[in-house]
């Protein structure tokens, strides 16, 4: 029999969780996108997630292009790094490092976030500066801690190259431009969703799609109102939330950086101090290590640091357990921009160097 905990206790959490991170007098919800039909689950709860639509719906010549610019690392200063190299297909959309080595081996400030289920984030990056992929795209291109490169190194390498080049003449009347690689590499992006989980079969009707493990991790998922924060089709990804609801988080962790302010050091406004867009639990079992700071090197650690800071309680090791099957039922693998052309392509684009 699963376990309840206190109503009250609950109450006042969720309680507190709105009015201390989730909802204030700014909003920083945008427009969720577009949902697909309500789940038909038998758990009440699940109608706080919803299935991942089955098509990623992007122009799959633009994908296929960005899909070369994804992985090609002479986009980087020196060939050393590209885009894939930070966030493996393989490793769940991140490179599982606590901080990534860049072009000249500087170390990222945070951890990577995953790729996968971008487009349904309604900030990108961990603090939220920027609002769409095309944006994200423009980051790390020119970051001196990862690809290091400047525009028009990048649009000399594209606009010599012959095969980009006949590719962006066809796709866009402007040919090779800022504007277009940028275009071309977030629609690759849109590409990488990752539907068709154990979950999503599972709210889609199918109740043997899931082990009655992660039913009851579920329930106490949502028990607990950890659903408050993590919910709609990315499970998480649309809001910021301070990092220590109910407990000093950096005070315990201790050697504090300016990576820790998050949105602070967006918006200077002091009350966005430690406050980050929370992160998608899709694919959450294969992305480790955990938070923007990488500190979480397991996921039942990361549940229980959780619990501890976000809603303020110790959970007994078989509430992580239930926690973590739940959890494990979120991963699928994403979709492909199917082309055998395509995939050689970026093969050699691997290996090549300036």
């Amino acid at each position: 029999m699963l376990k309840r905990y206190p109503l009250c206790q609950i109450t006042i959490v969720a309680f507190t969780i709105v009015l201390l991170g989730c909802d204030d007098s700014r909003s920083d919800r945008s427009s969720p996108p577009p949902q697909p039909n309500r789940p038909i689950s038998s758990l009440g709860a699940a109608e706080t997630i919803y299935p991942m639509p089955l098509a990623h719906g992007q122009d799959e010549d633009i994908a296929l292009l960005g899909e070369q610019l994804f992985f090609d690392r002479n986009l980087s200063s020196n060939g050393s790094t590209s885009c894939a190299s930070c966030h493996d297909l393989n490793r769940g959309g991140t490179d599982q490092l606590a901080r990534s080595p860049g072009a000249t081996g500087q170390l990222s400030s945070v951890n990577t976030p995953t790729v996968f289920n971008a487009r349904f984030n309604f900030k990108q990056f961990w603090d939220g500066r920027a609002d769409s992929l095309e944006e994200q795209a423009l980051g790390p291109l020119t970051n001196p801690k990862e690809m290091n490169n400047t525009w028009s190194d990048i649009l000399a390498y594209v606009s010599s190259n012959t095969e980009y080049a006949t590719q962006f003449n066809a796709q866009f009347d402007a040919g090779v431009t800022k504007e277009t690689v940028l275009t071309a590499l977030a629609v690759y992006q849109r590409t990488l969703i990752t539907p068709n989980s154990p979950f999503d079969q599972f709210l889609n009707g199918d109740e043997d799609a899931i082990t009655d493990q992660a039913k009851q991790g579920f329930e106490l998922f949502d028990d607990l109102g950890c659903s408050s924060c993590h919910q709609g089709v990315n499970v998480g990804g649309n809001m910021f939330q301070r990092i220590g609801v109910m407990g000093d988080y950096f005070a315990d962790r201790g050697n504090v950086t300016e990576a820790d302010f998050g949105l602070y050091n967006v918006t200077g406004i002091e009350s966005d101090r430690y406050r980050f867009k929370v992160p998608s639990l899709r694919n959450v079992a294969d992305t480790s290590p955990y938070f923007h700071d990488g500190s979480a090197p397991t996921l039942p650690e990361a549940v229980t640091i959780m619990a501890r800071y976000q809603l303020g309680i110790e959970l007994p090791q078989s509430d992580v357990d239930l926690l973590v099957s739940f959890l494990e039922t979120l991963s699928a693998p994403p979709l492909e921009v199917r082309s055998t052309q395509a995939s050689a392509s970026n093969q050699a684009h691997q290996g090549e160097a300036r």
